[in-house]
């Protein structure tokens, strides 16, 4: 097949090309030309962009749940029903992630997301173009057993567990080595061992729900850690004498920092300070979206506990943060109007960065000549009007 979008402002990862056309063949980028340059007679569909933005597909590599459904549901029904709505907000490929359960609860949901990626690839070589499809499922973030009790946040505390090499090969091995990301907590023992073993099998490690020092967080970067989970949430706090993991995240430049920008979870404030410490390379927006993620507030679960969603904000019943009801085309909006970062730079800690932080940005990630068309087209307020999804096996 070979699609033409024409009339769009097409977004690169340092800049806007005003008034372009992108050719799609073979599922894959073909030509980037400006517009009125291909013979548009040469191509099974057309879409008119209309002068608005053509970016790649947002990447969400650390959401749990939406539209009621969980990834811990372990269903084919749950997974299916997250992938439906991620994609209507843009986003083209994402990590299911898990949450702190028993090791039987895990285990059911690691089966379920490897089952449901092993089907999604009887797609392979196939182009949609009207939106109507599942967002792709690029593999499993687990967050969790391995967390510090005094920075377990929403975690359930009665399944904490110092990190465990075999019951790790275990998950990975059942993921049918989809497993992209592990998060624990690095001052924890035995933690060193498991992130250079992680490491050594190209599994991304961050640190999360931690309550590591700054020289401990240090050490864990020297092991291998190259992420941390939602900075400055479920983490030791900065302060002056003792900055913390958030505070040698932000100096050290091989650290990528997941940011949830909500305006609840992080002050705007805040999130400046990320992007000055940081730069446009090392930031990605997450959602960390719970099940009242695109619906009302109200009662939901999140990890086996009461959640109350309110005007956007979920919370246990303590007032604890419970994950977000953010979804990522208003993440990028966010960085926009409320902290002042280019539409650019903005998409890019949506796409390019993730997709880098778990290896995947030979093929996804940016709108290069080769790469999968995965791609958006949404206007100044970042409303997703069209979706196209590439099933291209990477």
């Amino acid at each position: 097949m070979r699609l033409l979008i024409k009339n769009a402002n097409i977004i690169t990862p340092y800049d806007v090309l005003h008034n372009f056309e992108l050719a799609v063949e073979n599922n894959k980028v073909k030509y980037i030309t400006p517009s009125g340059i291909l013979n548009e007679k040469e191509f099974n569909e057309i879409i008119d962009a209309e002068e608005n933005y053509l970016s790649p597909g947002f990447i969400d590599i650390h959401t749990h749940a939406n539209s009621g459904y969980d990834t811990m549901d372990a269903t084919f029904e749950a997974v299916d029903a997250m992938a439906r709505l991620h994609l209507k907000n843009g986003v083209t490929g994402f990590l299911a992630t898990t949450m702190t359960a028993s090791t039987e609860e895990t285990e059911k949901a690691i089966k379920n997301v490897s089952s449901y990626i092993s089907q999604q690839k009887e797609k392979h070589g196939t182009l949609v173009t009207s939106g109507y499809t599942p967002s792709e499922v690029l593999g499993l973030y687990l967050e969790g057993p391995y967390f510090s009790m005094a920075k377990k946040g929403a975690q359930s505390p009665e399944y904490l567990k110092k990190p465990d090499i075999n019951e790790l090969a275990s998950f990975i091995k059942l993921s049918g080595n989809t497993v992209k990301v592990v998060a624990l907590a690095p001052e924890l023992p035995s933690a060193m061992e498991v992130i250079s073993h992680l490491r050594n099998q190209g599994i991304t490690v961050s640190a999360g729900h931690t309550d590591a020092s700054y020289d401990m967080a240090q050490k864990a970067f020297d092991h291998g850690v190259t992420q941390v989970t939602h900075v400055f949430n479920g983490m030791k706090s900065f302060t002056h004498r003792e900055p913390g993991i958030p505070g040698a995240a932000l100096t050290d430049e091989r650290v990528y920092c997941e940011m949830i920008c909500d305006g609840i979870h992080l002050h705007p404030g805040t999130m400046k300070l990320v992007v000055k410490a940081k730069g446009n390379d090392r930031i990605i927006l997450i959602s960390d979206s719970m099940m009242a993620a695109g619906l009302s507030d109200g009662e939901y679960t999140l990890g086996g506990q009461k959640v109350i969603v309110k005007g956007d904000e979920a919370r246990l019943s303590d007032g604890t943060l419970a994950g977000s009801t953010l979804t990522l085309n208003k993440a990028i909006y966010n960085m926009v109007r409320m902290v002042g970062v280019s539409l650019p730079d903005a998409v890019r800690m949506a796409t390019l960065n993730p997709a880098r932080a778990i290896g995947l940005d030979r093929n996804k990630g940016s709108i290069e000549i080769g790469k999968d068309a995965d791609l958006v087209i949404f206007d100044e307020k970042l409303n997703i009007l069209n979706v196209i999804k590439s099933y291209t096996l990477s």
